[in-house]
């Protein structure tokens, strides 16, 4: 909105700005303080958008999976199967999947469960999906809609990266550098929580955009939508290496944490110490982070009553993945940002 004129101010209720991307440097290891965050879109006006204000240092993102102390490729692909199997061929491998997809087979799936098995077999599930899932959303697998992995990535190619858009990468100066510019002849105030002082801010502006959780906007009135948080455990290491890979999700049951992040390996950094960040979800109260809406139908439903209550709210926007309560990467949250400028405006 500056580029057209406008003064903007942002509330920030945490003590530093860029939000859950923030990057903080750590024996000179740009750390991501909230869990991995990976930019990667395909769109041409994103791309551009994200350059104006940093470099993008190179980075494909690869995941590796810890079954137990086995180690596997993800998202799945032929050297996943390759690593089940051993040396076959893709027909061989859709011929093995296809015989372990008998509980899904020929019905609707009607929970992730059955979902996970009509697309990848039982030994996938079972080894790659359960367990993670499980651990990931606080409930069984038979319990989870099964749209949540619908557009589950199955490669019959040895190909390892995680996503397939045109452009990924790692700002080279971390997300807090890159926010920071962006920011640049904004005034900023951090520590203020909006809601707790929008009798005064409310004022100071014609708009408003609200990107905190918009059930919490509305004091909850008409109940609470549901979240999953995160709790971190990062630890400085002095050793060169700790795991090889900057992301190793860990997929079974008896792992209380999900996933470790290495963090110099997303910047390819030869730091002679390094660190590491064990994540462990968690149910999300209301003093905890929320993190990954719930979107099955009876919050679902709940959200698009508190919807309508928001189109009724004059002079306030709702934005971002707890304003609009819908999982987005971060290139869709830019568009999605860029869109509604170029409505009111400000482009």
């Amino acid at each position: 909105m500056t580029d057209s004129g406008k003064r903007c101010l942002v509330v920030e209720r945490r003590n530093h700005i860029a939000g859950n991307a923030y990057t903080q440097k750590i024996a000179g290891i740009d750390v991501h303080a909230y869990g991995a965050h990976i930019f990667h879109t395909s769109n041409e006006r994103v791309w551009a958008y994200v350059n104006r204000f940093s470099a993008v240092h190179p980075y494909t993102h690869t995941v590796k999976a810890n079954y137990q102390g086995e180690i596997y490729d993800l998202p799945f692909n032929m050297n996943t199967f390759s690593q089940l199997w051993g040396d076959i061929s893709p027909e061989q491998a859709k011929d093995i999947i296809v015989s372990q997809q008998t509980l899904a087979k020929d019905t609707n799936p009607h929970n992730l469960e059955e979902q996970a098995i009509r697309l990848v077999g039982t030994e996938i599930y079972e080894k790659l999906i359960r367990g993670y899932t499980q651990k990931q959303w606080g409930r069984s697998c038979g319990e989870l809609p099964a749209w949540i992995i619908q557009r589950l990535p199955v490669r019959f190619t040895y190909d390892n990266r995680y996503f397939e858009d045109k452009y990924q990468g790692i700002p080279v100066e971390g997300y807090t550098v890159l926010a920071g510019r962006l920011l640049e002849g904004i005034d900023v105030r951090l520590n203020t929580n909006y809601l707790s002082d929008r009798n005064e801010l409310r004022w100071l502006a014609e708009k408003i955009m609200f990107t905190g959780p918009i059930d919490a906007y509305f004091g909850y009135s008409i109940g609470r939508l549901s979240y999953r948080s995160l709790k971190f455990e990062t630890e400085l290491l002095d050793e060169f290496d700790y795991q090889g890979c900057a992301v190793m999700n860990f997929t079974d049951l008896e792992t209380p944490y999900t996933r470790v992040l290495e963090h110099k390996h997303f910047a390819g950094g030869n730091q002679q110490m390094t660190v590491i960040t064990r994540e462990y979800p968690a149910d999300c109260s209301l003093t905890e982070e929320p993190f990954y809406p719930v979107n099955d139908e009876v919050n679902q439903s709940l959200y698009s009553d508190y919807r309508k209550l928001a189109q009724t709210e004059k002079g306030v926007l709702f934005g971002g993945r707890l304003g609009e309560y819908r999982y987005y990467d971060m290139d869709a949250t830019i568009l999605s940002a860029l869109q509604a400028a170029d409505r009111e405006g400000g482009r």
